[in-house]
């Protein structure tokens, strides 16, 4: 459907709204020509250092994990704070993982922990979602000014926000002219991209990232973990009769989470021109060229300055849509034993498409794993849910990535947006929960202390950095901020301390807030 004032024949089948998105930018301000050329060409003048990183995955725990019953379990507290769980030998002497990470812990030798990554804001800010979402995501320690954790969820007139990570990356790092697509890319689920902090900030819509949905419905309410092992938070425990499942008196209906094969993104297509019409590329740039007068209207900056050059690579973009070997997004294309190796479910799956999207040349791919959550129902979500696919899921990931000489060049990065609290305890002392029964113990928001995972791009593996007390509550020896792993991510990429960026007034500003973490590298 067309809106209200426009005609049909004064818009060609390639959609303008798609064809901006696939260029990760709104449809206020610039072309996509504009943004094709300036990352191209972004400040060649700046002399970089030597990348040890070509790419960086970037994977992200939402709602923070336990860093009790991760990599820093603590078997010796008492029990409100050490929790349900045992411990496993890791590779490295005297350093313990939580028992159901074997896979993990059997495999120090490729990656590193942070273990007292740390936010310094006020505490009505580090222990809530909104406000460490955008802390974490750009890398600095303090909100706009202005703003506080309700408000920085929602659009704010006058704010000054410093870009994300991946916007960042996508200015000082961009990817090669010839690779087809943005240079910082987000899935699995787009739809729920939404948090505070992933925007492009100060740096402008051009440097904005693509998110794509990939991933089938998921029915849980408030789901978390990876489809087909989702959940859940409020799941019942004791009525079987309402366990997920198709039946009539199921709590949710899980049917749609049996088959988690990702879709093809919707990269033109809806309202666009069709597959078979993309084969015949010289139709197609004469399109895309028929798009040049109704972009330049909407761009009153002025900014389209280079369509023709780069008309090329934004048809790669849309043919992104297309199945086959040169679409990163098509795991078809993979052979079941890789396929098996990463797991079959979401979040093994996002894995295997940031891989591929690393091989196509893309600066920066983030995977959200969604759940991480756990205020109730913990034990049980983590040991039957989480754990086991993260074991699994990013075992495999670091297996091919290193089977196929690509850990080197690929920096890895998990974490959350904060840790939990060293006390286990019910989120309400005598409330229930949205199915009906009583609260059972879980550990809630604190960002006091929470670690991050570093493999490959130049980290030295199997170093734990960073010591928390007895409690697992505080810091005891060095603390790193967002900040500080934000510098270690561009130092990785080549990105040298003096670079800068300017915003739309002129004003100058340094790419570096932070120091990168020496104990890694």
């Amino acid at each position: 459907m067309h809106r209200i004032g426009c005609r049909y024949e004064d818009h060609p089948r390639i959609g303008r709204r798609e064809l901006l998105e696939v260029g990760g930018m709104s449809l206020v301000g610039v072309g996509l020509g504009d943004l094709l050329r300036m990352e191209a060409q972004a400040d060649q003048s700046v002399q970089r250092r030597v990348a040890s990183a070509k790419s960086v995955v970037f994977v992200f725990q939402s709602g923070g994990p336990s860093q009790h019953e991760t990599v820093d379990p603590k078997p010796d507290a008492p029990d409100t704070i050490r929790g349900e769980y045992g411990t496993t030998q890791t590779g490295l002497p005297g350093v313990n993982f939580c028992e159901y990470l074997p896979k993990l812990a059997a495999r120090t030798d490729k990656f590193s922990i942070v273990r007292t990554m740390h936010h310094t804001a006020g505490r009505q800010f580090r222990n809530e979602h909104n406000s460490c979402h955008y802390l974490l995501h750009t890398g600095t320690t303090a909100l706009p000014l202005g703003d506080t954790n309700a408000s920085i969820s929602q659009l704010r007139a006058g704010r000054i926000s410093w870009p994300s990570m991946g916007s960042m990356i996508a200015y000082a790092a961009p990817t090669a002219p010839q690779v087809g697509l943005p240079a910082a890319v987000e899935l699995p689920r787009g739809y729920l991209m939404k948090y505070p902090g992933r925007g492009p900030g100060l740096l402008g819509p051009k440097y904005d990232r693509l998110g794509v949905d990939l991933a089938p419905k998921c029915n849980a309410k408030d789901a978390g973990g990876s489809c087909p092992n989702c959940y859940s938070h409020d799941d019942p425990n004791l009525d079987a009769e309402r366990a997920p499942g198709p039946g009539p008196k199921a709590w949710w209906d899980n049917s749609s989470c049996r088959n988690p094969d990702f879709h093809l993104p919707n990269l033109g297509q809806a309202g666009s021109i069709s597959l078979s019409q993309i084969e015949n590329r010289t139709a197609l740039l004469q399109r895309l060229a028929g798009l040049r007068r109704g972009i330049e209207q909407a761009d009153r900056t002025g900014a389209v300055l280079a369509w023709d050059e780069y008309r090329q690579q934004a048809m790669r973009y849309v043919l992104a849509a297309r199945p086959g070997k040169q679409n990163p997004f098509d795991l078809t294309q993979e052979p079941d034993l890789i396929r098996d190796l990463y797991g079959r479910e979401e979040w093994g799956q996002g894995f295997l498409v940031a891989r591929r999207l690393v091989e196509a040349g893309v600066r920066m791919v983030q995977v959200n794993l969604r759940g991480w959550d756990t205020h109730q129902n913990a034990f049980r979500d983590l040991k039957g849910k989480l754990l086991p696919s993260i074991d699994h899921c990013l075992s495999g990931f670091l297996d091919d990535l290193a089977d196929r000489g690509m850990l080197d060049e690929t920096l890895v990065v998990m974490c959350g947006e904060m840790g939990r609290t060293p006390r286990v305890s019910p989120i309400s002392a005598n409330g229930k929960s949205a199915s009906g029964e009583p609260f059972t113990p879980g550990r809630h928001h604190w960002g006091d202390v929470f670690p991050c995972w570093f493999a490959g791009g130049g980290i030295q593996p199997g170093r734990i950095i960073g010591r928390t007390d007895s409690h697992g509550g505080v810091p005891e020896s060095d603390t790193y901020t967002p900040e500080d792993l934000a510098a270690t991510i561009f130092h990785c990429l080549g990105i040298g301390r003096d670079r800068e960026f300017h915003d739309a007034a002129g004003q100058p500003y340094r790419v570096y807030r932070g120091m990168p973490i020496v104990a890694l590298l």
